[in-house]
């Protein structure tokens, strides 16, 4: 069973009972420099959004719902701390995703999530953009 982040740090820490089993970074979009300070990543508008800009999920625990589990306690987290809205900036691919580039996520996913596109920045990953997707609190 997965347990919710923890609470010392901005991030999701997923557990399997006692074992970690992936990692997800959230904090506020002004916390983390090199997106803000990114003409790639630009911002939508004036919203303060809290950024989910990486996950990891070990190896032998993908395809298990990891990474929405983590998600949903990231999101959770930055709702609890007064977040206006979450962003995320994952890929659409149209088959499989190159694991290498799994980190940022898929559109599909976060749609199941209650995500929606509000722009596509001109990042890519693995040669696809990398969409803007938004999820108000």
């Amino acid at each position: 069973m997965l347990t919710e982040p923890r609470r010392d740090c901005p991030w999701g820490d997923a557990y399997l009972d006692d074992q970690p089993v992936g990692w997800c970074s959230i904090s506020p979009r002004t916390q983390i420099p090199r997106l803000e300070a990114s003409k790639l990543i630009r911002p939508v508008d004036d919203v303060a959004v809290w950024s989910i800009i990486c996950m990891v999920v070990r190896g032998g625990f993908r395809r298990r719902g990891v990474n929405r589990e983590m998600v949903r306690g990231a999101v959770e987290y930055a709702r609890k701390l007064g977040a206006p809205a979450v962003e995320a900036y994952p890929v659409d691919p149209e088959g499989r995703m190159d694991l290498t580039m799994a980190f940022v996520g898929t559109r599909k996913m976060f749609e199941e999530l209650g995500f929606e596109v509000v722009g596509v920045s001109d990042a890519q990953a693995s040669r696809m953009p990398r969409l803007i997707m938004r999820k108000m609190l």
